[in-house]
């Protein structure tokens, strides 16, 4: 582990003296098949600041499989200096801070990822220091979300498994799952989806995702062909950065369109909101460069009466969509279970936000320094 260190006794107590950052390999609890590529390992992040008056902050983000040790690079030789001496009471300073250090890199993903790591450590330290949890630090809108199951819809799964999945996740009052889509033939997606809705009935919602697979030719054929299943949305039809795209397949259907964990600043989203080419946005906190860019990503949305429905990293979305007053649901992935010592806690279907300052995750780090790898 590298750390940076430094001495700045005539600083404010919530003033950053000291920043670490590494690399650990976290292996996948299933296995996960997508349209696009299979996720092999989560190659995540951490970042651990501390205060002057002695406060940690605990932040971090991830890849799946490539790029980690150049996030963990970044961090290490240009970053982690910029930090020391910022205020953790004040996140969009130190937001800029990194910013006008990375002008060459930024918008591209390896410098949002960096970015992310330090944002949540800051915004974990800010929130332990004033002793509020995140959801209720960043705006308290509720204090429980709608959560649906990914876990039991990946592309290699068969009908029957995916049936099997989706009906316990129904009796654990889960109120929707998601399926990949992307089979060679578009009847074969047909059939899988029809399966699964003859299954779980007409008052449960089924979300499908082709993880940008797609061109818009393809994904107005089979959004015209799932119509008739009244599915929830269809999430990354196309690639990204095809927005002229998606606004096409949003007025060629009637199935809301989704997009957002493929984006990486508040600008890309802002493109999509203002051509009403996204239905649903679902900003990842780790991809937009952390919590300082992703709530103005949500408040965005709700200027454009848009919801919103993260992607991935549930512990960290939780208290998040719990602060905003548009979001829609939480996606179920589990991920962490064997590195912290207490869960996420999903009661009858709801994701309810924890009430610990900070970012609400009981990190083990007994276990995390097994899987350190830089």
């Amino acid at each position: 582990m590298t750390t940076v260190t430094a001495s700045i006794p005539s600083l404010a107590d919530d003033r950053i003296v000291e920043a670490a950052a590494w690399l650990c390999d976290i292996p996948v609890e299933v296995e996960r098949t997508d349209a696009m590529q299979s996720f092999l390992k989560q190659e995540t992040i951490f970042v651990r600041i501390r205060t002057a008056s002695g406060i940690e902050g605990f932040g971090y983000s991830y890849t799946i499989g490539t790029g980690g040790r150049a996030v963990l690079s970044l961090l290490q030789h240009t970053l982690l200096d910029q930090i020391l001496g910022e205020d953790v009471q004040r996140p969009e300073s130190v937001w800029a801070k990194m910013l006008n250090s990375t002008r060459a890199t930024a918008v591209g993903a390896i410098t949002s990822l960096a970015f992310a790591a330090v944002d949540t450590a800051v915004w974990d330290a800010r929130t332990k220091a004033v002793d509020v949890p995140l959801w209720k630090a960043a705006g308290g809108a509720r204090s429980e979300i709608d959560v649906y199951d990914t876990e039991g819809g990946w592309l290699h799964l068969t009908g029957d498994q995916i049936v099997e999945a989706a009906v316990a996740s129904q009796a654990r009052g889960m109120r929707g799952v998601k399926v990949k889509v992307g089979k060679p033939s578009a009847h074969e997606d047909f059939r899988r989806l029809a399966l699964l809705r003859e299954a779980v009935g007409a008052d449960f919602d089924i979300m499908i995702d082709a993880n940008q697979a797609f061109t818009a030719a393809e994904a107005i054929r089979r959004a015209r062909l799932f119509e008739p299943l009244d599915i929830f949305w269809f999430e990354e039809p196309l690639p990204a950065d095809d927005i002229a795209g998606h606004a096409s397949l949003r007025a060629a259907t009637s199935i809301p369109v989704a997009v957002g964990e493929s984006m990486y600043s508040v600008g890309q989203f802002g493109a999509y909101l203002r051509t009403g080419a996204a239905a649903i946005v679902q900003p990842d906190v780790a991809r937009v460069g952390g919590i300082t860019p992703w709530l103005k990503i949500a408040h965005l949305a709700e200027a454009h009466n848009v919801s919103v429905a993260p992607h991935f990293l549930m512990e960290l979305h939780a208290p998040l969509v719990c602060a905003i007053p548009n979001a829609l649901y939480l996606e179920h992935i589990p991920q962490l279970r064997a590195l912290t010592r207490t869960q996420l806690r999903i009661e009858n279907g709801m994701a309810i936000a924890s009430d610990v300052p900070g970012l609400g995750i009981d990190w083990d780090f007994d276990a995390l320094d097994g899987i350190r790898v830089a």
